[in-house]
């Protein structure tokens, strides 16, 4: 039998969360059964890694611009590779790849929500238009999956989509590629001695977009440098907001207490050096990068957000904080610094509890199967 052949269609090729969940999922699913390719803007990281791993990877252009194009090289791809199921990831491979995706006769189209980042728009109507625009697509969509409970129920809130197609598949996290080795540890020693580390650091690893709060922790870093001057905050990661974070802290006069490193290839390898992991988000669907951080054994401090609290327990795994408040996150991180035995026993709970709670495994099985029922309901059809 004829295996089925799923493209995994995202727009930007950096590695940022909805990009590692992607490479996660393509490159787990089962090889006997899926015929696997993977489709973004082409010469960017996650094009590297698809090809280190072994699988076809489809470069397509995609802007947010509105475009035919867009749309013509998708049904394209589609028609050409006789693509089975289009799993989109994120708003703009959603809004041009399900448009192609009917257009092309592709016979399954599934949709993941990311977080649903314009539920948080301050723009009203902007918002609204949004969630009329997923309504209207969520149609011509098989599935939506969710990932996280506060998701899915903002889903329901909000009508995104009709009840059976909505689905919940939590993200996971392979704990196996995060456990230290010999490797792990040179590249480690390496780092540490190239940025100059030494505890306490403190550091994050995020793009530096507004959802992701950085701004707080930068306001946060004069109070903590104040207290513990040897302290050295890391932020990793790039985006839109990267030059502004730059210059804010070039006025801050932190100099090297405060590293921008960008967008980095090793961002595991340099989050395995923090000694404090914070994330100031202001929301989130369910950030991966936690549950890495708690499989590293580290002592996280994030903001009380939804997607977050499915992860952390306040005071028992981590800690949580308001969001847009750099004063108790300064506060916070103070405290584990001068309490270590608090910061170590966060870090062991963070480490037993979470990965096993969010494993790669389930992620993929339910995918799976979800893909399989999809394709079983299609073929049977008329």
């Amino acid at each position: 039998m004829r295996k089925i052949k799923v493209l995994e269609m995202i727009d930007k090729p950096f590695l940022g969360g909805g990009q590692v969940h992607l490479l996660s999922l393509a490159r787990s699913l089962d090889r006997d059964r899926f015929e696997v390719f993977v489709s973004a803007k082409g010469g960017g990281p996650l094009e590297d890694e698809v090809k280190r791993v072994g699988l076809r990877f489809l470069p397509i252009p995609l802007s947010k611009k509105m475009s035919r194009k867009n749309v013509g090289d998708i049904r394209l791809v589609l028609q050409q590779n006789e693509i089975d199921i289009l799993h989109t990831h994120g708003g703009v491979a959603g809004f041009f790849g399900r448009r192609a995706a009917t257009k092309a006769g592709t016979p399954v189209s599934v949709h993941t929500l990311h977080g649903i980042h314009y539920l948080h728009y301050r723009n009203p109507l902007l918002k609204f238009l949004y969630i009329l625009q997923e309504r209207h697509f969520s149609r011509r969509t098989d599935a939506v999956i969710f990932v996280s409970d506060a998701d899915i129920e903002m889903g329901k809130k909000h009508r995104l989509a009709p009840e059976g197609k909505r689905r919940l598949i939590k993200n996971g996290v392979d704990i196996r590629s995060l456990i230290h080795s010999e490797e792990l540890g040179q590249k480690k020693e390496d780092l540490r001695v190239k940025f100059e580390l030494s505890p306490p650091v403190i550091g994050t690893v995020a793009r530096l977009h507004r959802q992701k709060g950085i701004v707080y922790l930068l306001r946060a870093a004069k109070e903590i440098h104040g207290r513990h001057p040897e302290a050295t905050i890391v932020v990793v990661g790039g985006g839109p907001l990267e030059e502004s974070l730059r210059r804010q802290a070039a006025r801050l006069e932190l100099g090297r207490n405060f590293l921008m490193l960008g967008e980095r290839t090793d961002a595991r390898e340099i989050l395995s050096l923090f000694d404090i992991f914070v994330l100031p988000s202001l929301w989130e669907g369910l950030p991966l990068v936690l549950i890495e951080a708690a499989a590293l054994g580290k002592p996280m401090i994030a903001t009380d957000i939804d997607g977050v609290r499915e992860v952390i327990r306040n005071g028992e795994n981590g800690i949580l904080v308001p969001p847009r408040d750099p004063a108790k996150l300064a506060e916070s991180v103070i405290r584990l610094i001068e309490d270590p035995s608090l910061a170590s026993k966060l870090g062991v709970n963070a480490e037993k509890e979470i990965p096993l709670l969010f494993p790669l495994s389930r992620m993929v099985e339910k995918t799976q199967q979800l893909y399989l029922e999809l394709t079983k309901k299609t073929r049977a059809d008329p």
